[in-house]
Parts: structure tokens; sequence; C-alpha cells
């Protein structure tokens, strides 16, 4: 291939690789990639088009390029497995250059996760968790501002006054037996 193709160096897709094989891994050194990781890389940087790459193709290059008893594939594997997917994805190319445009989707990537679940969270949950709309026995639980009011909003605390609970002249006792003396 000649120089200055748009030739992506290995340094690039190897950076690519160690962020995704730490991803979700307290673990993992980097320098392995396990099957789920390899799947969100071949996912994120749009090696998998679900046309002419699918995530089973994925999965059946990875098995393939894996160690029999291993679950993780070294860089070097990863670089087997990107020239087996390769023609899949660039159809019509020469391996070389369908591995540099496969090469040239990874590199720069890294696992793309963040802020994902502030997305689906969104209208559903806050329609959910509006306590102004609550009614019925839930709506007790919230004061005016919609801030939860406790143990006092979940219990039925007992009236333990004496009194009926309707009693409209609850506390006047003391002013009557004042009166009559």
């Amino acid at each position: 291939m000649a120089e200055g193709s748009g030739e992506v160096s290995l340094a690039e897709v190897e950076t690519s690789f160690r962020k995704f094989a730490v991803h979700g891994d307290t673990k993992a050194t980097g320098k392995e990639m396990n099957g789920k990781n390899f799947v969100k890389l071949c996912k994120d940087s749009k090696v998998i088009d679900g046309k002419n790459v699918t995530s089973t193709d994925v999965d059946i290059v990875f098995s393939k390029v894996k160690a029999k008893t291993a679950r993780v594939i070294t860089f070097e594997q990863f670089t087997q497995a990107m020239s087996e997917l390769a023609p899949k994805r660039f159809k019509g190319k020469s391996q070389e250059e369908a591995v540099q445009l496969l090469y040239g989707l990874i590199a720069g990537q890294g696992p793309a996760n963040i802020g994902v679940t502030k997305v689906a969270k969104a209208a559903a949950v806050d329609r959910l968790t509006d306590s102004s709309k609550y009614t019925g026995s839930h709506k007790e639980r919230f004061d005016g501002s919609g801030k939860g009011k406790g143990r006092a909003g979940r219990e039925d605390i007992p009236d333990t006054s004496g009194y009926v609970s309707a009693y409209k002249g609850q506390d006047t006792f003391d002013d009557k037996v004042k009166e009559n003396e």
C-alpha cells in the first residue's frame, strides 16, 4: 500500500482496543478483551452494520480466533479477527484495503456509554415520579411542594387523645368546667 493513503497506525487501533478491553471490568488490564466488549467495540465503531456484518458474525469470529479454553482474546488475535471481518464488511475491496478501512472505523473510538442512562430516564420516569399527579392515599404521602412526608405520610398515626375522631369540641373540656364553677 502506498504511503500517505490514509493508513491508520496499529497503535491507534490498539489504543481503542485497550479502551474497550477495560470497559466495565475493574480487573481488566487492557491486554485482553472478552466477547461482550468485542461485540461492543464492533457495534460502537460501526463494524457491525446489520447487513454484511451482524453480531452473530462477530461472535463466530471471536470464537474462531480465541484460544480453545480462553474466554478472552489478545490484541494479536483481535487483528486476526479484524482481517476475517474486513472482507465481509467491505465487499469488493482487497483484503489489505478492507482491513485498513475497518481500522479506520475503530481508531480513536472509545466505549460510548456516557450519559446513556440519562436519555432512557427522561419523560416516562418524570411522569411517574411527579407527586402532583398522585391521587387517593398516595397523595397523602407528599406535602404541597412534592416533598415526601416520611413516616407521617405512610402510617396512620392513631389519635390517642380520647376524643371521638369527628368530635368538634376537642380540648374544650377545661373551659366548660371553669364556666360551671
